[in-house]
């Protein structure tokens, strides 16, 4: 029987004597860790561990330090994928129904920065499809949003800008992102956005998004180039109208539609397929 034996501690090769056991681990390492989890479950009982076992200690209520914690979503994403998503910075126009959905899926895949921007606050009508929440209402959407996606990932940089995008600001303030994502309402804000960063940020890739309301079936909404450098999600026809509003489920699908090509571009891949 060999000496030592090497686990996985928080996804990290750590070597331990033969025969050491579960709780006499956590008493060497973190005596107030209250939550074990011993090969992908929270441990019962004591356990003897052995070579290769998977072992997190957890502190309830307490944020693991940033190694830890990009150690093991790395294990998820795998290391260089994590490593890439690290090093990207990504826009978003738009903290509302899809920009709150594609800015929480981009914080919990670990990409490095995010910057939002919207001039709005958050409303009750929002509640049914943004995420936000109850006690955040009246509060401006870039800085409650903030907030929420450091309780997620506090290790992902947000920047922030409390105000209108025009074509005048939009290249200064998204001209280091590799992905722009387009989160708007309006029809005119985006063909705003587009003409100007055609015409502006002509390699910069653009992630749009246009019928997405009510709840049609979720595979009409679908991912297509339109242009060299844009990316148009959505089913194309489907506005926002009497009888037809805009509904959690299906703006998810496409925000998450939106997150996903923009995963793709930061990977190298196309968008598309």
């Amino acid at each position: 029987m060999p000496d030592k034996i090497t686990i996985l501690l928080a996804e990290a090769p750590y070597t331990i004597p033969a025969g050491t056991s579960l709780y006499a681990l956590r008493e060497q390492i973190n005596p107030q860790a209250d939550v074990l989890v011993y090969n992908g479950a929270p441990a019962q009982q004591d356990v003897t561990l052995g070579d290769g076992d998977s072992v997190v200690l957890i502190e309830r209520g307490v944020t693991p330090p940033k190694e830890t914690l990009e150690a093991l979503m790395a294990a998820r994403h795998t290391p260089g994928v994590h490593r890439r998503l690290k090093q990207s910075v990504v826009g978003i126009a738009g903290v509302g129904g899809l920009g709150t959905a594609v800015a929480v899926a981009l914080a919990r895949i670990g990409v490095g920065k995010l910057i939002l921007v919207d001039f709005d606050v958050v409303e009750p009508s929002n509640l049914n499809r943004q995420q936000f929440f109850v006690d955040q209402i009246g509060q401006p959407k870039v800085a409650a949003m903030q907030a929420n996606l450091a309780r997620i990932n506090p290790y992902v940089q947000v920047e922030t800008h409390n105000l209108r995008l025009t074509p005048e600001n939009i290249p200064e303030i998204y001209g280091e992102v590799d992905v722009l994502v387009e989160a708007f309402d309006a029809a005119d804000q985006k063909a705003m956005l587009m003409t100007c960063v055609v015409s502006h940020m002509p390699q910069t890739p653009l992630v749009m998004a246009t019928g997405l309301a009510g709840h049609m079936p979720s595979n009409t909404v679908v991912t297509r180039k339109q242009g060299k450098n844009v990316v148009l999600v959505g089913d194309l026809t489907t506005a926002a109208a009497p009888g037809t509003g805009l509904m959690a489920p299906r703006v998810g699908v496409a925000a998450h539609h939106q997150a996903n090509a923009a995963l793709r571009i930061l990977l190298g891949e196309d968008p598309v397929g």
